[in-house]
């Protein structure tokens, strides 16, 4: 699935080739896509057709292109999924083999046309009406690190303040969007924290330090175009990303440790997986029951 960099790439080529393009056509060649539009493929091309793109805005993994008007006008969402892909190519290109629906542009960046590729399907577009400013659909979804905007304060007050294990956290869309489970294994691995950490147990400062890692790593991943574990993410021109090969924890289970020498360990996290350093990033201890035979706790000194 793309991660938050891969997402900003895509954003970022959108909003040089499509905006100011006028839509003259859409072609909707599988209705799974654009299920979630009421009124079908035929009125999905409808609402569509003659609205012009004004804009390329991202929240979390969702990308919203403005229609006509940036801050009152509808706007046309997308959510890549496990495989889908947002491409600018020209008219005379072959149609790609799990083309879904093709937006036919007058005005953009050398006459071409924006197509949605998505060969599992998973992912699909949406017209979000008077969602140019931000989709009500994704208002729940938090800002990601690397949003200006990102409240760094309550993020860490958040983290402190619950039991559940910080990588779950760092996947929670409702405290921060973007990291997903390679970044949130790379960040880890930098902070030198396990993932089944409870947030609860951690610092200030450690979760200070955590969440500039995850910072750093994003920030990494966008400057080489993002991972390419998956050979079906590209960006908007075709071209994969180039991060996986700067990884240190993330798909190297057996490999030495960077740090430390020991050999990276791999563990199943909710169907996918998880990868650290158990001397770099030591499990959390389990903190005993008190027994029947034992004494009433003693306070904590001042």
């Amino acid at each position: 699935m793309p991660e938050l960099p891969e997402v900003e790439v895509v954003r970022a080529g959108l909003e040089r080739h499509v905006v100011g393009a006028t839509v003259t056509d859409v072609e909707v060649l599988h209705p799974r896509p654009v299920r979630r539009h009421a009124a079908g493929p035929a009125g999905f091309a409808a609402d569509l057709t003659g609205r012009r793109i004004v804009g390329a805005r991202r929240r979390g993994k969702y990308l919203w292109l403005p229609l006509d008007d940036a801050d009152t006008g509808d706007a046309l969402v997308a959510h890549l999924g496990m495989s889908g892909q947002m491409l600018v190519q020209p008219p005379q290109a072959p149609a790609e083999r799990h083309l879904r629906v093709r937006l036919r542009l007058a005005g953009a960046d050398e006459g071409r046309e924006l197509r949605f590729v998505d060969q599992r399907m998973f992912g699909g577009l949406s017209i979000s009406v008077g969602g140019a400013v931000l989709p009500p659909e994704i208002s729940h979804i938090a800002r990601d690190p690397l949003d200006p905007a990102f409240d760094d304060d309550a993020f860490v007050a958040a983290v402190r303040r619950r039991r559940s294990a910080v990588k779950r956290l760092l996947l929670d869309q409702g405290l921060v969007s973007g990291v997903g489970n390679i970044y949130a294994d790379e960040s880890l691995w930098r902070a030198r924290i396990h993932g089944e950490r409870p947030g609860k147990r951690l610092t200030r400062g450690q979760v200070v330090e955590l969440l500039a890692h995850a910072r750093e790593v994003m920030g990494d991943a966008l400057a080489q175009g993002g991972t390419s574990f998956d050979a079906l993410y590209v960006n908007v021109n075709g071209e994969s990303g180039y991060f996986d090969r700067s990884l240190h924890a993330y798909g190297r289970e057996g490999e030495p440790c960077e740090r430390c020498g020991t050999p990276i360990r791999r563990v199943a996290f909710t169907n996918r997986s998880s990868f650290f350093c158990p001397v770099c990033q030591p499990a959390p201890r389990r903190r005993r029951a008190p027994g029947p035979l034992a004494g009433p706790a003693l306070p904590a000194p001042d």
